[in-house]
C-alpha cells in the first residue's frame, strides 16, 4: 500500500526563509515514516516567481493530488501548513474536494491555529523562548491579518498571553485588526521604552523583512523608533519554534477524512 504526506503552504520567495517550512516538513516526516513525503504550495504568484527566479517547480495542491492520483497512492494524508483556517486554508480546501473519490484513505489536518486550544499551546511554547520582559519592555508580535473571520485568533493570542501572565506581549496584524495603532496605544499605556518585533507567520518572508523589520518610513520597525522607542527584530518564522513543529505533527495525526 503506498502511503503519502502532503505538507501544503502558502510559500515564500524567500529560499532563507523556506527553512521554516522545511523544519516543520522534517517533524511531520518523523511522525509519519511510513508516508513518502511531497510539498505544494498553495500561491500561484509565489511557484511562478520560484519557478523564474530558481528553476524549481513546486506545485499546486490540486497538480500534486493529480500526480498522487497517477502515481497510485492508496493513501493521502494532506497537512495544512496555514496559520488559521482562512482565506488560503479554503481555497485549498476547495482544490483538495474534488480528489475525494481518488484515494482509499484521504485525510487533512487543521492549520496551526483551528481552535483556543491550539492558541494557548502556541502561546505556551513561544513563551518557552521568550525573555522575561522587564517593565520597561515588550514583545510585539505581527501576524498577516486577514477579512476573514478567522482573523478572531490574533486577539485570541493576545488574550492567551494575557491569561498565562505575559502582560507585556502584545499582538498586531499587517491586514486585519489588531493593527498597529492598537499596539501603539498599549505600548504607550505601559510606558515602554524597549521594543523587540517579531513574525507571528510560519516564515520570515517578506512582511517580516520589509513590514515588519525594514528600513523603510512605513515600517512598524521605523514608525516605532520614530515613537521614541528602542527596537530590535527577532526575525525567526513559527517554522523554527519546537512546539508549533509539535503543534502540526499532532494535527496531522489526527488528520480528519475529507
Amino acid at each position: 500500500m503506498k502511503k503519502a504526506l502532503a505538507v501544503i503552504s502558502f510559500g515564500t520567495t524567500h529560499p532563507d526563509a523556506r527553512q521554516s517550512i522545511a523544519r516543520i516538513e522534517r517533524a511531520l516526516c518523523e511522525a509519519m515514516p511510513d508516508c513518502d513525503f511531497y510539498r505544494a504550495f498553495t500561491s500561484s504568484v509565489v511557484r511562478s516567481r520560484i519557478a523564474a527566479a530558481e528553476g524549481l517547480k513546486v506545485p499546486g495542491p490540486d497538480e500534486l493530488m493529480e500526480q498522487l492520483s497517477a502515481a497510485g497512492y492508496d493513501e493521502v494524508c494532506c497537512q495544512s501548513l496555514h496559520v488559521m483556517p482562512g482565506l488560503e486554508y479554503e481555497k485549498m480546501y476547495r482544490e483538495l474536494i474534488p480528489f475525494r473519490g481518488r484515494f482509499r484513505c484521504f485525510t487533512l489536518g487543521q492549520p496551526l491555529l483551528a481552535s483556543p486550544e491550539d492558541c494557548r499551546a502556541v502561546c505556551e511554547g513561544l513563551l518557552i523562548s521568550l525573555p522575561d520582559c522587564a517593565p520597561e519592555e515588550a514583545y510585539v508580535y505581527m501576524g498577516h491579518g486577514t477579512e476573514h473571520f478567522a482573523n478572531a485568533v490574533y486577539s485570541e493570542m493576545e488574550n492567551q498571553f494575557r491569561a498565562l501572565g505575559a502582560e507585556r506581549v502584545y499582538v498586531g496584524t499587517v491586514e486585519g485588526f489588531p493593527g498597529l495603532d492598537y499596539v501603539r496605544s498599549r505600548l504607550r499605556r505601559r510606558q515602554v521604552r524597549r521594543v523587540t518585533l517579531a513574525p507571528l507567520m510560519i516564515v520570515a518572508g517578506d512582511h517580516a523583512k520589509n513590514d515588519l523589520a525594514g528600513d523603510g518610513p512605513d515600517s512598524w520597525k521605523s514608525i516605532l523608533v520614530r515613537d521614541g522607542y528602542e527596537v530590535e527584530a527577532d526575525l525567526r518564522g513559527l517554522g523554527e519554534v519546537p512546539a508549533v513543529q509539535a503543534q502540526f505533527a499532532a494535527h496531522c495525526l489526527s488528520g480528519k477524512p475529507l
